[in-house]
Order: C-alpha cells, then structure tokens, then sequence
C-alpha cells in the first residue's frame, strides 16, 4: 500500500485508506513507511501483548544521535513509553503508585470548577474552542495533579507541542532544533522544582515520585525528570486531542441530551474515543524472528500498530464509521494495550467525562461556525481549529 501521512486528503480522512487496506488484510505493507502494518483489531490487539515485540529498540541496532538533538533523546532515554522491563516495571510501578484513584478522583472537583471557569471567560461570536477550553482544561489538570503552578501551563504547553513533534510526519530539521530547545529547558525547570520539592515535599504526584526515589526504588534524577516530562506531555496531548474530536462528532452528528446524562456518558466517551482516536500509530521491533500473518520478522524489524484502523474495523464493531454513543463498550485500542496501557486512561476519561457535559449545559446551543480542519501531524489526529457559537 501507498499513502502519503502528508497528503492533504488523507490528512483530513485517514479512513478511507484504513478501510481499503484492511481490506487486503489485516497484514500490509505500507511503503511509505517502510514497514508492515498491522490494520485488524485483533491482530492489533493480539500485538499489543505479544512479549516478542516491544518499544525499545534492540542495543546492538541503537542509531546514532546527531549532536542538534542529543538533549531531547537524553530524555527519551528514560521514558518508560520507550523502556521494557525491567526498568519499564520499575518506573510504572511508582507512577501508577502515585496514579491512585484517591488521587484522581480527589481532582474531580477542582476539574469541574475549572471548566466552568474557563466557560465564563468565553468570548461573544465566533472563536476557536481548542485554546478556549478543550486545550486548558487537560493541560491545567495535568499541572495540578504534578503540583505546579497554574500559570506554568502556557509553558508547558508550548515545550509539548515542540517535543511531540519529533513524531509527527515530515518533521523538519527546525523542527528537531526545536524539540531538543525544549526539552532542555522543560528539563533544567523540573531540575529546579524538583530540588525545592525535596526541600519542601507537599501532596502531590512530584513529591511522592521523590518520597519513592528516596525509599530505595532507585528511581534516579533522570528518570524522575523524565517522567515529568512524560506526564506532562502525554497526560494533555492527547485528551485535547480527544476532546476536540469529540466535540466535532458530537456537533455533526446532533447532540441528544441523553448522551451527556450520567446513565449514557460512559458509553459517549468510549465511542469517540473509538471513532476518532488521538493517536493512529504506534510502532514495535521485533526481539526475535517470528513470523505474524504470514510475514516472517527478523530481529530488529519494525512494526506499525494502527490504532485508528484497528477502532473501524467491521469485524469488530457493526457500522464502524458511524458515530453512535449508544453502541454497547467494548475495548478499543484508543490508549494502546499490554504493558504500554495508557497509565493515565482513568484521569483522560475522567476529564472527558466532566468537561463534555458542563459545555453543553451551559452552551446548549453550541455549534460548528467553520467546517472543523484537522491538523498536517500524524500520527496524531487533532483539529488545528474548532471555530464555533455559542
């Protein structure tokens, strides 16, 4: 198969060419990527657990890392998204430690307050409901629940937005610059705030990484850091993300009420999350020769997992490309799978299902001003705008 992630039309619908590729398989070969790619929801699903494949790549075929991005991969080196175990368990084992539902559900209030606020400050007319709330609400939540300061948010959310460029299609040479001045400075704030919360630990998730570093789980500085970093980028990206595909669907398809009731949220929130996932790919090497589907893999060998084919496949959802929020939940592969599970899925769902429903109690007559444009950044699928009324 051929496709352009660039192209324009694809862009803007990835789907039509998930539908004719799967249907040459649940195995093909994506040219422009140079490697198979995995387009079924159980074979995706299958590969999500299968211990013969993982996010590291093996250390005998480690590129080398050209100098203008050598602070971003020191990053990366320590991020338990690129690690398997044993030090992938490790430092999931503290963070889910520090992930607690106590901890997130005692962030409900405070999010719901927060949305209200962010809605009291929208403007009259026409404007843009990414910045205005679907961006603020992930990104300050996020902040909070690490222990730093609000006002911090803008920030962070710029260092994010170069960092996660380093995987978006057609990256350019500014681009990587870009990204490697980022995670340098967002990596000497977190060592400055990391070192005055060891001087003054307080409740939050920053704390209690270092009450775990200090306690003998040899989470090291770089790892703490990195986590951060992690946790900060991922635990907004693709909740705004999320959130604004949703919003979209929601808003093309015609809300009904009982989408937005407590009875029928959970069931809203899986399905767009299912219909128009943030993320579209994620990629494995193989550990040994194996042979999936009928292609023999050599150690070393990569893989695309497509998260966004395997969420409309016919044979695991009936009408798969309609948006329909009363489709009884089944597990998707919107938050990955196997031991990369999305740590953060439970605070993601809990914003989701906060946030929706207070936007359209107070703006019940909310609505799309401009024909919604998702953004030239695969592998992930978000809006650059959702121009809308109120």
């Amino acid at each position: 198969m051929t496709q352009s992630a660039t192209a324009p039309d694809f862009v803007q619908n990835p789907y039509t060419f998930y539908d004719s590729a799967r249907a040459a398989g649940p195995l093909v070969m994506w040219d422009d990527y140079a490697m198979p790619a995995a387009m079924s929801h159980d074979l995706v699903s299958t590969l999500f657990k299968n211990r013969k494949f993982g996010r590291e790549v093996p250390p005998e075929m480690a590129p080398a890392i050209p100098e203008h991005v050598k602070d971003f991969y020191a990053v990366e080196a320590h991020s338990m998204l690129e690690l398997e175990p044993p030090r992938h368990t490790r430092l999931r084992s503290l963070v889910l430690r520090a992930f607690t539902s106590r901890s997130i559900a005692a962030l409900e209030e405070g999010i719901a307050a927060l949305c209200h606020q962010l809605i009291d400050r929208f403007p009259t007319g026409e404007f843009d409901l990414l910045p205005a709330y679907c961006t603020e609400v992930p990104v300050i939540t996020i902040a909070r629940l690490l222990g730093v300061p609000d006002d911090m948010a803008p920030q962070f959310l710029n260092w994010s937005n170069d960092m996660v460029k380093m995987y978006t299609a057609g990256r350019t040479h500014a681009d990587e610059v870009a990204a490697n001045t980022a995670a340098r400075d967002f990596t000497a704030y977190l060592t400055d705030y990391i070192n005055e919360r060891r001087k003054t630990p307080s409740d939050d998730l920053i704390s209690r990484l270092i009450a775990a570093e200090e306690e003998g789980e040899k989470l090291s500085t770089e790892e703490l850091i990195t986590t951060c970093v992690l946790l900060l980028n991922a635990g907004h990206e693709a909740t705004v993300h999320t959130m604004g595909n949703g919003i979209k669907a929601l808003l093309e398809t015609g809300l009904r009420p009982e989408w937005m009731t407590q009875e029928g949220i959970d069931q809203t929130v899986e399905e767009i999350l299912r219909f128009d996932p943030p993320l579209h790919m994620f990629t494995r090497y193989a550990y040994e020769d194996i042979e999936v589907a009928g292609h023999t893999f050599k150690r070393g060998d990569q893989i695309a997992l497509m998260l966004g084919a395997a969420n409309r496949d016919p044979a695991g959802w009936d009408n798969p490309n309609t948006f329909d929020p009363t489709r009884p939940i089944k597990t998707n592969t919107a938050f990955g799978g196997g031991l990369h599970f999305c740590v953060g899925a439970p605070l993601a769902r809990l914003e989701l299902k906060i946030a929706l429903p207070i936007l359209f109690e107070r703006c019940p007559d909310l609505a799309l001003a401009d024909k919604p444009q998702y953004a030239n950044a695969y592998h992930f699928h978000g809006l650059e705008q959702l121009m809308v009324t109120t």
